[in-house]
């Protein structure tokens, strides 16, 4: 008898890659974090934020039907398990060809499948001398997702702001960085 299918364990290893999209261009996207709505899921009032989800189909992002998103307990201690909805991306940047260009780049660099639902996340955080502007207030974690991206539109008046990347809660950095505008990270 011939074997014709077998299946096969592949533990994938924690990979990222870090590089610098020249080919998008940071003109316009400002404007649009002026007005992002406070993320009314945090204590702290220093987060901004809209949450979006588009199919890529060819060169084009299809938007899809306002929804939440749920994390759970495990993924966020803070906010897990609960439905938090947010403002859509406002439909201004969405038709940007810059912005069209940075999903884009994101679906290739992943070799997203053509039907990934893909949410972006589009994030203000604000610091102060009395506010450290924690982006993620629940510290280390995972975000149960297969890949994220982090693409850096601008940063103002700041001292610090690294992004790290670990393998575990426990251990040393594997990636430390302050990203700049154009910067592109991506995780799996």
């Amino acid at each position: 008898m011939q074997k014709v299918l077998e299946s096969i364990h592949l533990d994938y290893a924690f990979m990222f890659t870090y590089k610098k999209v020249n080919s998008i261009s940071m003109e316009g996207f400002e404007k649009f974090f002026a007005d992002l709505p406070i993320d009314p899921y945090m204590k702290a009032k220093y987060r901004s934020r809209r949450l979006s989800r588009f199919i890529v189909s060819g060169e084009e992002l299809i938007k899809q039907p306002h929804g939440y998103l749920l994390q759970t307990k495990n993924y966020n201690p803070l906010a897990g398990d609960i439905k938090r909805e947010f403002a859509e991306i406002d439909d201004r940047l969405i038709v940007l060809d810059n912005f069209k260009k940075m999903i884009l780049a994101f679906c290739d660099s992943c070799k997203l499948h053509p039907e990934a639902d893909i949410g972006v996340h589009q994030i203000r955080t604000i610091c102060s001398p009395n506010n450290s502007g924690n982006p993620a207030p629940e510290g280390i974690h995972r975000d149960g997702t297969d890949f994220i991206g982090i693409f850096a539109v601008d940063r103002h008046n700041i001292q610090g702001g690294a992004t790290h990347l670990y393998t575990a809660k426990k251990e040393k950095p594997v990636f430390s960085k302050i990203l700049n505008p154009g910067d592109l990270l991506l995780v799996n």
